[in-house]
């Protein structure tokens, strides 16, 4: 595994989003990771119970905000070469693809997840 420094651009994955961001501090097991743009939405409903309906608590899931700041287990951090989007644009790209993939799938789970990300690009773009 290719280690990484202080200032590296980078994608990391955290929880079912993939993100590109810029490292800023090095832990034994992580890296600090600060985020610029969105590669991948994350997954709507329970991580522990992913693509079912029925469950205790369908949670919500954001993307993490420009500039927001997470852990990203080292194995999950990948240099990152190309020229860094828009945060504003790659979160629209990253909310386009998904709803059109839960559009295909047709499931119960699709459905509400769908109604969850209709919040969401509301309170993303409320313009």
């Amino acid at each position: 595994m290719e280690e990484m420094k202080i200032g590296d651009i980078v994608t990391g994955i955290y929880k079912t989003g993939k993100y590109i961001g810029v490292i800023t501090d090095i832990k034994p097991m992580h890296y600090l990771v600060k985020v610029k743009a969105v590669l991948k939405h994350p997954q709507q409903g329970d991580l522990h119970n992913p693509k079912q309906v029925d469950v205790q608590f369908f949670h919500e899931r954001r993307a993490l905000a420009f500039n927001e700041q997470t852990n990203v287990p080292k194995q999950m951090v990948k240099r990152f070469e190309d020229e860094v989007p828009e945060y504003q644009q790659s979160l629209r790209k990253a909310l386009d693809v998904m709803k059109k993939e839960l559009e295909e799938i047709n499931t119960d789970w699709a459905k509400e997840s769908l109604t969850r990300v209709e919040v969401l690009e509301k309170d993303y773009f409320p313009y």
